[in-house]
């Protein structure tokens, strides 16, 4: 008998959403809040679920199984035959077991970075070091892709790692700031996701800020969404990508000597900036960092430069900085940089004004509230071991290449550890990574490669065994909203059964725990089920919701209501200021820096020797940018694209939204364009010494000439038969894969440098969302 539709509340990084189903099927989606902004991204649970590109079974590669745990050099190459779950299990516990009894437990990466689901049980990469720890340890990973270069700095400026904090609240802005500056932010793009789920308040508050009147500035290579969102309300300053610091420093050379600079505020609450005007004065290495000078690096006209510097200074000015920029070589001085100028201005800790780095991500600026926030599955069992060693996650392909090697991170002399085995779970590392190509080479090397997956994708491609797991929607969760503000809790309700034979990294973890010890499974699970977590875990909500006055119903209630509860509104959130406490008081509330203040010189960073990071922010002219070009090459950024988070979703029908001929499309100016024979539409090849890729020609005056950008997460598709051209255009098959710096070793994606032209070869097929073909 047929049952009819009905709809299920459930939640991803991209917010609540509402699910149509019929018991058997997801038939729609849409956003669950009156946000007044769509989300392309809240109509794709059918294609997350049903999916062509879904792992259906357990799979291993067949050369596992004939090369007795050598490496033999075939993984993405080979053949993949399917097994029971059993086999799966029994096969990774056997040769789990020898690689940790051979080399120990610093061989096994489990680091596993990535964007796994928002809830607060079902955390693949959560659960996999959960086991990890029952097993004896393993090697976990230090930072991220996304900002690898600024949360290594920050803690030596400010004492925080600021890019995961609260920012000043958005009523503040709004009613306090006359100037905005959006530095390397695309918020319409970033503001469709959150680390656990977003609260979809963000855009309604830049929709505000449109509105508003007030002085609104982009400084990007690209002219954004978010520049074309603000329309003539915004003016848009394109300098040439990586040479941030130089405006900057021209700006604050130009605050300097106008005698615009706060030297209360800078006497008061910051160490060092003696050394730094030195520096900036050109007295300390003969180059005075003037505007005249920032425009010859830049691009920006000094005129320019010297009028950002009067209206900064004359007015109450926000500068929210973004991410991108910092994810290039060196990228750990843009930061630094700018919290600098900020100084300078003397706002810092006043409302509307100072800086802030998360206003782009996680709705940074909509208000904490007063809330009843849920408990989480921890990464480590009671009596377990944690992390027995850690790498930079944007250095692993350096660290298979280099087995025991010495190199400096933030201070210290690390070993990279001998890794034999690696598992990935809830992360797409082929799409995140670098330099496709030489990732490839160094993936040859480990004895055993796991990944835990729900669809094809490149890494899963690239493993000895394969197994597939659940999406969100397959299974029950629970989370919150908002990184920062808490504003909702939401429930994750099962909405069909597993497809296939898919199973949750809960139980798949739990079964391998029991082969571990006859007690493995009761320490993984607690003797808890997946409903009865939840139910802890929601009772630690109802209890820290009580201490503030919020009641919330039982668990039963809760749950059978299928309803989002909102959290009350707070008045200290709502009046938040970010180093208010420390302006007004830097003695009570020193930050946690060796000075107690915003250090702009830094004796301990000094102290490292460190060329690529010295002592205060400085202008260091990267490997692969604009002033070492050759005559044809064009500087590549690589920006966050509209319609996915990073890879995911670019299998689904969200790409005829975006796609040219199948390929990913490449903005480049029509005067490059011109000069190339190219139109819009036109199939193009960009190649660099790192590899080739195809993608499809948008031609556009929103991107500064001498400029192309490819967005980060197209899967790779390497044709073999075609010199191993990308087919689809991943971006990563060009980027460098070089450390930002010695600090934080971060990845320097936007420093790379690429030739384009019309492509006139063969049609070739996209084949990146293709399974195996024994799959």
């Amino acid at each position: 008998m047929a049952v009819s539709p009905y709809r299920i509340i459930s939640v991803a990084h991209w917010g609540p959403v509402a699910v149509e189903t019929d018991g058997e099927r997801v038939l729609s989606s849409g956003g669950a809040l009156a946000s007044g902004f769509t989300n392309s991204l809240q109509n794709a649970v059918a294609d997350q679920v049903h999916s062509k590109t879904r792992i259906r079974w357990p799979m291993v590669r067949k050369g596992l199984l004939t090369s007795e745990g050598l490496p033999d050099g075939r993984r993405g190459q080979d053949e993949f035959i399917r097994v029971s779950w059993d086999e799966a299990l029994d096969m990774i516990h056997a040769q789990h077991q020898r690689i940790r009894a051979c080399y120990g437990p610093a061989s096994i990466f489990a680091g596993s970075y990535g964007w796994r689901s928002c809830g607060v049980l079902h955390k693949a990469s959560t659960l996999l070091q959960r086991y990890m720890s029952l097993a004896g340890g393993y090697t976990g990973h230090l930072g991220d892709y996304s900002t690898g270069a600024a949360q290594a700095i920050m803690p030596y400026v400010v004492g925080g790692n600021e890019v995961y904090q609260q920012q000043t609240s958005w009523p503040l802005v709004l009613e306090h700031s006359d100037v905005v500056v959006l530095w390397s932010a695309n918020p319409l793009n970033t503001l469709k996701i959150a680390w656990n789920a977003s609260d979809e308040q963000g855009i309604a508050w830049f929709e505000r800020l449109k509105h508003s009147g007030k002085k609104i500035i982009c400084i990007d290579p690209v002219r954004s969404e978010t520049a074309v969102f603000f329309g003539e309300n915004a003016q848009w300053l394109a300098p040439h990508v990586g040479t941030d610091v130089a405006l900057m420093l021209g700006i604050a050379s130009t605050l300097r000597d106008n005698g615009w600079h706060d030297a209360a505020f800078l006497a008061r609450y910051t160490e060092g900036y003696a050394v730094f005007e030195r520096y900036l004065t050109g007295e300390s290495d003969g180059v005075a960092k003037n505007a005249d000078w920032a425009a010859s690096i830049c691009g920006i006209p000094a005129v320019q430069i010297r009028e950002l510097a009067k209206v900064f200074a004359q007015h109450r000015t926000m500068l929210m900085a973004g991410w991108g920029m910092q994810r290039q070589q060196y990228g750990e001085q843009r930061h630094w940089m700018l919290v600098t100028l900020a100084a300078m201005l003397g706002q810092i800790g006043l409302p509307g004004g100072g800086f802030g780095f998360s206003y782009h991500f996680a709705n940074g600026g909509n208000p904490t509230r007063r809330a009843a926030v849920l408990a989480s599955m921890q990464a480590c069992v009671s009596g377990g071991a944690q992390a027995v060693e850690k790498i930079p996650v944007a250095r692993i392909v350096e660290a298979l290449e280099n087995p025991g090697a010495e190199y400096p991170h933030n201070g210290e002399v690390r070993r990279f550890p001998d890794i034999r085995m690696i598992w990935w779970a809830g992360g797409g590392n082929f799409t995140h990574h670098q330099d496709t190509n030489r990732l490839i080479a160094a993936w040859q090397k480990p004895e055993l490669v796991v990944i835990s997956e729900c669809y094809w994708t490149a890494a899963a491609k690239h493993a000895d065994i394969v197994l597939p797991i659940t999406t969100s929607f397959e299974r029950n969760d629970l989370t919150m909203t908002g990184d920062y503000s808490n504003q909702h809790m939401v429930p994750m309700k099962q909405v069909v059964a597993p497809r296939y034979e898919a199973r949750n990294d809960f139980d798949v973890f739990a079964d391998l725990s029991e082969r571990l010890g006859s007690d493995g499974r009761m320490r993984f699970t607690e003797g808890k089920s997946e409903m009865q977590w939840l139910e802890a875990f929601y009772e630690v909500a109802r209890q820290r919701g009580a201490q503030q006055h919020i009641a919330l119903p039982d668990f039963a209630t809760f749950w059978c209501s299928n309803q989002i509860v909102e959290m009350p509104e707070s008045e200290t959130g709502a009046k938040f200021v970010r180093f208010a406490d420390f302006r007004r008081d830097p003695q009570a509330f020193a930050l946690k820096t060796p000075s107690g203040k915003i250090e702009i010189f830094s004796t301990r960073i000094a102290g490292y020797g460190y060329a690529d990071c010295p002592g205060h922010p400085a202008w260091l002219a990267p490997d692969e940018w604009y002033g070492t070009a050759q005559p044809g090459q064009l500087q590549l950024v690589s920006s966050h694209p509209a319609h996915r988070l990073h890879s995911q979703l670019n299998y689904a029908r969200l790409r005829e939204r975006y796609t040219v001929a199948g390929c990913e499309p490449v903005m480049l100016h029509p005067d490059d364009a011109r000069t190339r024979g190219i139109v819009d539409g036109d199939v193009v090849r960009l190649w660099n010494a790192r590899g080739q890729v195809l993608a499809g020609a948008r031609v556009t005056a929103d991107i500064k000439p001498g400029v192309v950008c490819l967005h980060e997460g197209g899967w790779p598709d390497l044709a073999s038969e075609a010199g191993g051209i990308c087919r689809h255009g991943a971006v990563n098959v060009l980027t460098c894969d070089i450390p930002s710096s010695r600090l934080g070793n971060g990845c320097a994606a936007n420093s790379s440098l690429v030739r384009l032209e019309k492509y006139t070869g063969p049609t070739l097929a996209v084949t990146a969302f293709d399974p195996p073909a024994s799959a």
